[in-house]
């Protein structure tokens, strides 16, 4: 296995590539007392290695802004290009990142680089294997809901005990915002969750026993098979149709397992990008009233697609579950989500809430509905599509010899790699050039396993992208 890869190339840890400094031997010259100093053209690394002991020290914190470029010459009474200089040096090592708009900053070193202040833009790595949707105004409007929310009234409220459930008004705004993907919704049947993970965990704990037999596509989400592992619940995978889980496969397999429950992410597959059509939606639900099965329904993608068929909520109310949250709509680091569940599960969903997080994160829901209900979602989700749409014409540009699928608006592509090429040693030899990609295994299904690649790109700049994809024909032409 590739160093710092695990589970078919999912990205642990990169170390980036800088630019190889010469020896410090090299860097000095002797003086007529016999001293030795830095040449002169190298002050900018006596610079940045001041800025780094300070740094390593603690006297300057992490998320600290430093002073500008022409600042930073000033007090060291050093010309323009050298303060530059130090700057982009202490950039490359990862000591400092750069915010748009509002200057350098000490970065923390303990999260990884590509969760920082903001991607590298002139150094490795590129990770398209997590999904982190970005835009260089999001911090903006973070910074304006901060803002509202320090003003309203009764800000204690948000620092108290919230409903296990979350407060109903809030719960009303979340259901109404749904309304006119997936139908209307009674907000007494809504949940908020800390995020879609934890509503798939709270699914598992509270709606499923040990053993229950879960049917699934044959690719499917890897943090659902995080879930049903810890669970020691079974998943069995179904044929797929077109793209989407074929039900008369699902007949069989009922018909020779006591299959409890089928997981699906209809609208926006991940990872393929498909939409499964009414017909084959319809055709499920006839199977899951015969055999008694819940649905539960993933819908983190599922806003991407601007004229979505009937939701599974609206075909099986009675026995659907619809998971989702705004990771993919706002940012990763914003974990808010919601489950709905028939009435006759909700006791079972709120005990299980209050035993893995006992109640909503308040902040985070005030600042949520505050942004549903000044429309700001709506901009961030056409953000989304728009640069989802970027991507996936720069992967059609790059990749139209391969066999990809995709969803027009998703910030993610599935490449299927011909027969002779083998999706591990192409993974392992991206990451050594500085690309992160992920194969098939981490969401693939047992028996079977596709060759293929899943590249992510939500967060990476055109450029970035444009690179990457090129490094990709290049290693997938060599391998």
């Amino acid at each position: 296995m590739a160093k710092g890869l695990s589970h078919g190339g999912i990205l642990q840890k990169i170390k980036p590539e800088v630019d190889m400094e010469p020896p410090l031997s090299q860097l000095l010259y002797c003086t007529n007392d016999g001293g030795k100093v830095l040449r002169p053209n190298m002050v900018y690394l006596d610079l940045a290695e001041k800025l780094v002991a300070q740094i390593k020290s603690g006297e300057i914190p992490p998320g600290s802004r430093l002073p500008t470029h022409r600042a930073f010459a000033e007090q060291n009474g050093v010309a323009l290009a050298t303060a530059t200089r130090a700057y982009k040096t202490l950039k490359q090592r990862s000591f400092i990142v750069g915010e748009r708009g509002r200057g350098m900053f000490v970065r923390n070193p303990e999260l990884p680089l590509t969760l920082g202040i903001e991607q590298f833009e002139d150094a490795p790595p590129v990770d398209l294997v997590f999904n982190m949707p970005a835009d260089p105004g999001d911090g903006d409007v973070l910074r304006s809901g901060l803002r509202w929310l320090a003003r309203r009234g009764d800000l204690n409220s948000v620092l108290r005990y919230q409903p296990h459930g979350g407060v109903l008004s809030e719960r009303r705004t979340i259901a109404a915002y749904l309304s006119n993907r997936v139908g209307k919704i009674d907000a007494e049947n809504l949940f908020i969750t800390s995020g879609a993970q934890h509503g798939l965990s709270i699914v598992a704990l509270g709606l499923l026993k040990r053993g229950d037999i879960v049917a699934t596509d044959q690719l499917t989400y890897p943090g659902f098979r995080a879930v049903v592992g810890l669970r020691d619940l079974s998943l069995h995978s179904v044929a797929e149709r077109e793209g989407s889980m074929n039900p008369e496969s699902l007949l069989r397999l009922c018909k020779t397992k006591s299959v409890r429950a089928v997981y699906l992410t209809p609208t926006v597959h991940n990872p393929l990008g498909s939409v499964m059509d009414e017909k084959t939606r319809r055709e499920i639900v006839a199977v899951a009233r015969h055999f008694d099965l819940l649905i539960i329904e993933d819908g983190a993608y599922d806003f991407l697609e601007t004229d979505p068929p009937p939701s599974f909520l609206q075909l099986a109310p009675e026995r659907s579950v619809y998971i989702g949250g705004v990771s993919k709509v706002l940012a990763t680091g914003l974990r808010l989500g919601y489950i709905v569940v028939p009435p006759d599960l909700a006791g079972a969903v709120t005990m299980a809430i209050r035993a893995t997080t006992w109640n909503t994160p308040a902040v985070i829901t005030a600042l949520v509905t505050h942004w549903i209900e000044d429309g700001s979602i709506l901009e961030f989700e056409n953000r989304r599509r728009e640069a989802g749409a970027r991507g996936q014409r720069l992967c059609q540009e790059y990749l139209n010899g391969y066999d990809i699928c995709s969803h027009q608006y998703a910030s993610f592509t599935w490449v299927r790699l011909p027969k002779r090429k083998r999706a591990d040693p192409i993974v392992a030899m991206l990451a050594d050039r500085g690309v992160a990609v992920s194969s098939a295994e981490p969401y693939a299904v047992p028996p079977g396993t596709d060759n293929a690649l899943r590249l992510a790109f939500g967060g990476i700049s055109e450029e970035g992208l444009r690179l990457s994809l090129k490094s990709i024909c290049k290693v997938v032409d060599m391998a």
